[in-house]
């Protein structure tokens, strides 16, 4: 029996950028286009179920995301001429429901159009012409989940108010937006070629996606030197993928491939695209020089044959032209090659305390492999399980600790993982700190490895980390990580691990002395979500600390007297907060008071005192709360920058009658 849903999964990966194109030639909006795509995806997750996979998916999905598009159209009263023949020429070009193929390279150009920043493009570009989810983009950027679906959503607001054009641009605009296109291309080419996350290395739709980008991109600008660079490296890379993975589908680097499966036709097309790179005008860019190392590997008939010289030369004007962290790794792979693993092990550790690399696990693995040829075979195995710990793809991951189980030695006592966990769990400490030191241990561990015996953390080690993690925090942010590292080195006997960590001076509030006229203005906000009045209320009546009105359970709530239950923390509260509460703990009988807006994901699971049994959701966090309180009370601050839930505690000292008027 046919897996209808895996069916339908099947098809969207394939069909979506084409199909979100063709309606955005209709619809002349990307955002509505998407929309109108999900809505025929909907549709078919109902329907082949019932009805059967039809014989043609894409094309049912196609015809099904065109008529909710004209009918969006028609509903919202902008189905004019100019959309009706476009709707016309879309099915007389395929009268099977096919979308034109070319309607994604145009939309290819609409997502990487000026009016949007970089990032922006990117992310987008990603989103709709890859079909990837936040967390791909995420991985393939460096950066955060939640931080790509801002960029693809303000990205989508800033096309639609701009109202740009479904066309491909001409002359100087198309100059003007190649660069932005080549660099999009290239980051879903290595999505498909080594996929972030998932059980397969691979995502060969993803690489011929992009390959077929980039030699409609060398057709339509034949005398750019860079297109055919990208494309040449592209041919080259994509001509090793089928020696890449061994007989049971284990990951298997450069140097232990089977040459003789490299495919000899994309190897011949790679060549015949460098030869037209290097036959355009100009110094060679970035691709080219990327383009120049792969020809290398492509013409050494051996990994003894490779000419590492020539191509740490070619990383040497590659780091010059393209000065990125991730360049300046390879830079050391290959200096590793030509010139010896302690020469790049110093260009490696020089990479360590780079923010942008501190999750990225190629780092941890390149070192690695450079700490296992110096015989530094235990640090070599914890470098490999910390990488193995960071990949979302468990090819990669398999591969890496099959390395670290090669490289094991004897231990050498308690492993940093082991003893954090004993720590949070055994310290004594109160469930809010435990929260806020979590966050800070858990950094650790993913920067230097669970694995790390505890008797090799250095004071060098934990500066490293802050400097790359939290180098831009605010002085309160990072004061409250240094007391977290001073705590647990306290704990575990490992007195002076802050030794490199100067405390931030805090600045003081000049503002502080009419914090306790605040609130007044506070409760004429009907804008305010129930969640936080009630909050801000119990924090102002019950002068009690953040914390413990934060870890407050339903169940320790005495609602009838206005006070929690003997047994809890003590907090009482006065008739504003009784009359908040009811409603906010409606219809639940346990778990926490204050819930956070979403559920967790998969990857963030909270203790289990933090989620709440009926809802799914988990506590709201210290940080959380405080952030939207900020941005609550950023137009009473004469600073402009929002007061902290502090001054909402009424204070010892303040009289009845100096208390604002509720």
């Amino acid at each position: 029996m046919i897996d209808v849903h895996s069916t339908v999964d099947a098809v969207w990966k394939l069909e979506s950028a084409r199909i979100i194109a063709a309606l955005t030639r209709i619809t002349h909006d990307v955002g509505a286009a998407e929309e109108c795509a999900q809505d025929a995806l909907v549709a078919a997750l109902e329907q082949w179920p019932r009805e059967g996979v039809p014989d043609n998916p894409g094309a049912w999905l196609t015809t099904a995301a065109r008529r909710r598009a004209l009918d969006r159209l028609r509903r919202e009263q902008r189905l004019d001429l100019r959309h009706e023949q476009a709707a016309r020429d879309a099915e007389r070009r395929s009268g099977d429901g096919e979308p034109d193929p070319d309607d994604v390279l145009r939309l290819l150009f609409v997502t990487c159009h000026p009016v949007l920043p970089e990032a922006q493009r990117v992310a987008l570009t990603l989103r709709l012409v890859a079909g990837l989810t936040a967390a791909e983009i995420a991985r393939a950027l460096l950066t955060g989940e939640q931080g790509v679906v801002r960029l693809v959503a303000s990205a989508r607001r800033t096309l639609a108010e701009n109202g740009v054009g479904f066309e491909l641009p001409a002359g100087a605009e198309l100059a003007e937006r190649l660069s932005s296109v080549l660099g999009v291309v290239y980051l879903v080419f290595n999505e498909g070629y080594t996929a972030t996350s998932g059980e397969d290395l691979l995502r060969p739709g993803l690489c011929l996606e992009a390959l077929r980008l980039g030699r409609t991109l060398a057709q339509l600008v034949p005398d750019d030197p860079e297109v055919h660079g990208l494309v040449a490296l592209m041919e080259l890379q994509q001509s090793r993928a089928g020696a890449r993975t061994g007989p049971g589908g284990e990951l298997l680097p450069l140097h232990e491939q089977n040459r003789g499966r490299w495919d000899p036709l994309l190897v011949r097309r790679g060549f015949a695209s460098m030869l037209r790179a290097r036959g355009a005008s100009g110094p060679p860019g970035p691709y080219v020089l990327q383009a120049a190392i792969a020809v290398c590997h492509a013409r050494a008939r051996s990994e003894e044959e490779t000419d590492w010289t020539q191509i740490a030369a070619l990383y040497d004007l590659l780091a010059v032209r393209l000065p990125t962290p991730v360049v300046r790794l390879n830079r050391a792979v290959a200096v590793g090659r030509a010139r010896g693993p302690a020469e790049a092990l110093e260009l490696v550790d020089e990479l360590v305390a780079d923010p942008a690399l501190r999750d990225y696990h190629l780092l941890p693995g390149v070192r690695g492999d450079l700490l296992l040829r110096l015989e530094r075979r235990e640090e070599a195995r914890r470098d490999f399980e910390r990488a193995a710990a960071l990949t979302g793809n468990a090819a990669e991951r398999a591969f890496l600790l099959r390395r670290a189980e090669a490289a094991a030695g004897a231990g050498t006592g308690p492993a940093l993982g082991e003893r954090t966990r004993a720590f949070l769990a055994g310290s004594g400490l109160g469930a809010a700190t435990v929260r806020s030191y979590r966050q800070t241990l858990e950094r650790l561990c993913r920067s230097l490895g669970e694995g790390l015996p505890l008797a090799d953390l250095t004071a060098e080690h934990v500066e490293g980390v802050f400097t790359a993690a939290w180098s831009g925090a605010a002085p309160r942010t990072w004061n409250r990580h240094r007391a977290a590292v001073r705590s647990f080195g306290t704990w575990a006997g490992l007195e002076g691990l802050d030794a490199g960590l100067e405390r931030r001076a805090e600045p003081v509030r000049a503002d502080r002395g009419t914090a306790p006229a605040l609130p007044a203005r506070l409760w004429e906000d009907t804008a305010t979500s129930p969640r936080e009045r009630a909050l801000w209320r119990l924090l102002h009546e019950s002068g009690a600390p953040v914390s413990a009105v934060l870890g407050l359970n339903v169940e320790d709530l005495d609602l009838r007297a206005r006070r929690t239950f003997p047994g809890a923390v003590p907090v009482a509260w006065g008739p504003e907060t009784a009359r908040l509460l009811p409603a906010l703990v409606e219809g639940r009988t346990r778990g926490p008071l204050f819930l956070s807006d979403r559920r967790p994901g998969p990857a963030r699971t909270p203790a289990p005192q933090d989620l709440c049994p009926e809802t799914g959701r988990r506590r709201l966090s210290y940080e959380r709360a405080e952030y939207l309180f900020k941005q609550a009370t950023r137009s009473l601050d004469p600073d402009g920058e929002g007061h902290t839930l502090g001054c909402l505690r009424r204070r010892p000292g303040i009289s009845p009658a100096a208390r604002p008027a509720e």
